[in-house]
C-alpha cells in the first residue's frame, strides 16, 4: 500500500522530490516541511527539543569530526557518537573484548523471513578503539560543531556488565568515565543535563554473558542506579540537574516475550523513582552461525530486524493503551529505517525520533537524489519520496483527521492506527 493523498497534494510532493534531486535540501527542513505542507517535523530526544527527528545512530559513522560536520551540515536533528568502552581511574576496561577496530565494512543486500529486501552492513570492530583521551577530545570538538548549527550531540558508552549472577559491578568503570564525559559537557553546557546511552549492543547478546536471562536482567535494573551514582559522585549535584540516561536495549537471543519483559523492567524501575530517562530501541539482531572475516557470530540488520522491533513495540504501545504498563519513558526508535512507511510504524509506536545507520551507508545508485552527500541523499529519498516516504504518510494522517499542522508528538500520543487502513 503506497500513502493515498490529494492529488493537488501529490503533485506538490513529487514536484519537491523531483527538484531536490539536483538542487540542495531546503534548510532548515522542518520550516520548510511547515510551510510547504503543515507537517511539523521536530520532535524530542530525551526531551530535548531537536530541529528534525531524524538523527543518526551510533556506529563507525560518527567517529571523526568531519562525519560530524557533515550531519550538522545537512540538518539531522542529533548525531550519537561512537560508543566509547568504559574505563576506571587507572584505564583498566572490563569490555576489553568490545574496542576493537573496523577492519572492513560490506554493505550488502538481505532477505528478511518475509521476502522483503532489504540492507544491511557487516564489520569486524565493536565499540571506540583508540584511547579514551582521544575520545574526550573527540566529543569536545562534535559538541563545538553541533553548537554551530544547533545539532543535539549524544556521547555513548558501554561500561562493565557482569558475567554471572554473583560477580561484583566494577563501579570504578561507571564514576571515571561518566564523570570524565560530564566535565567535557559541562564546559559547553553548564547548566544543562548530559543525555547518554548505554550501548547493550548486538554482539553482547551472542557473548557468555547474555546467556542468562536473570543477568540481563539485572543489568537493566542496576545499570541506570550506576549511571546516577556516578553522576552525582562527579559533580555533587543530584542527578537529574546533569544527566539524562538512555538505555540502548539489545535484540536478546530469546523470544518476543523476554523483549517485552526487558522493556516492562525498566520502565518498572522508573516506577520506583530511579530508572531510566528515555530508551533506544532496538539494537541490531546477532546470528551466532553467520560468519564474516572468519569470525563467527555477526549482527545484522534489514527487514527481520525491522519487523521484530516494530512487532515488540506494537504489544508496547498496546499495554500501555490498556494502562497495563507501570510508567512510559520517551522512545528514540532504531533498526532498518530506510523507508517512510518504516518510519512512520515506528511513530505509531510512540517513538519521538528516528535514528539512521545503515541507510547512509547504500551504494550512491540506490538514492533517487543525484547531488549531495549519502546523508542529504537519504533524507530526501526517506522524506520525499512520494510513493513511500515519511511526509506522505505523515500527510495521508493530516488529511484524514483535519489536525493542522500535524506534530510529530501529537501523532504520538494518539492512536492513528484506525484511521490509516492497512498500515
Amino acid at each position: 500500500m503506497r500513502p493515498q493523498l490529494s492529488e493537488t497534494v501529490r503533485r506538490r510532493l513529487v514536484a519537491d522530490f523531483e527538484r531536490f534531486m539536483d538542487a540542495p535540501l531546503p534548510q532548515p527542513l522542518w520550516q520548510f516541511a511547515l510551510e510547504g505542507y503543515g507537517i511539523d517535523l521536530r520532535s524530542t530526544y530525551a526531551d530535548f527539543p531537536v530541529a528534525l527527528l531524524l538523527g543518526k545512530a551510533s556506529g563507525q559513522l560518527s567517529m571523526e569530526p568531519h562525519q560530524i560536520r557533515t550531519d550538522a551540515k545537512t540538518g539531522l536533528g542529533f548525531c550519537v557518537l561512537k560508543t566509547v568502552i568504559a574505563e576506571d581511574a587507572q584505564g583498566d576496561r572490563s569490555m576489553q573484548a568490545w574496542a576493537i577496530p573496523v577492519t572492513r565494512m560490506k554493505v550488502e543486500r538481505i532477505r528478511g523471513k518475509d521476502g522483503t529486501e532489504g540492507w544491511t552492513v557487516t564489520w569486524v570492530g565493536r565499540g571506540w578503539h583508540k584511547s579514551f583521551a582521544d575520545y574526550l577530545r573527540f566529543f569536545n570538538a562534535a559538541l563545538s560543531i553541533g553548537a554551530e548549527r544547533g545539532m543535539l550531540v549524544v556521547p555513548s558508552v558501554k561500561a562493565h556488565l557482569p558475567a554471572s549472577l554473583d560477580e561484583e559491578w566494577r563501579t570504578g568503570e561507571y564514576d571515571f568515565t561518566v564523570g570524565e564525559l560530564l566535565k567535557v559537557w559541562r564546559r559547553h553546557h553548564p547548566k544543562t543535563p548530559m543525555p547518554l546511552e548505554f550501548d547493550f549492543s548486538p554482539t553482547l547478546a551472542g557473548s557468555d554473558r547474555a546467556r542468562q536471562q536473570e543477568s540481563i536482567l539485572r543489568w537493566l535494573v542496576a545499570v541506570p542506579k550506576l549511571l546516577r551514582q556516578a553522576a552525582e559522585r562527579a559533580t555533587g549535584l543530584p542527578s537529574s540537574q546533569v544527566i539524562r540516561i538512555g538505555i540502548k536495549v539489545f535484540n536478546a537471543l530469546f523470544d518476543d516475550d523476554f523483549q517485552l519483559t526487558m522493556l516492562q523492567t525498566l520502565l518498572t524501575e522508573v516506577a520506583k523513582g530511579h530508572g531510566a530517562d528515555f530508551l533506544i530501541y532496538a539494537n541490531r539482531l546477532f546470528d551466532p552461525k553467520r560468519e564474516y572475516e572468519g569470525v563467527k557470530g555477526a549482527a545484522y540488520g534489514g527487514p527481520d530486524l525491522s519487523a521484530r522491533n516494530l512487532r515488540v513495540l506494537s504489544q508496547l504501545t498496546e499495554k500501555r493503551r490498556r494502562g497495563e504498563l507501570p510508567a512510559w519513558l520517551p522512545i528514540s526508535g532504531t533498526g532498518d529505517v530506510s523507508r517512510g512507511s518504516i518510519a512512520f510504524r515506528y511513530l505509531l509506536c510512540g517513538c519521538t525520533t528516528l535514528q539512521i545507520h545503515t541507510f547512509f551507508q547504500l551504494p550512491l545508485s540506490c538514492y533517487a537524489k543525484r547531488t549531495g552527500s549519502r546523508i542529504e541523499r537519504a533524507l530526501h529519498q526517506l522524506l520525499f519520496d512520494p510513493d513511500n516516504g515519511l511526509l506522505a504518510w505523515l500527510l495521508m494522517v493530516k488529511e484524514r483527521l483535519g489536525v493542522e499542522p500535524l506534530a510529530i508528538d501529537t501523532l504520538t500520543q494518539h492512536n492513528w492506527e484506525t484511521a490509516v487502513s492497512g498500515e
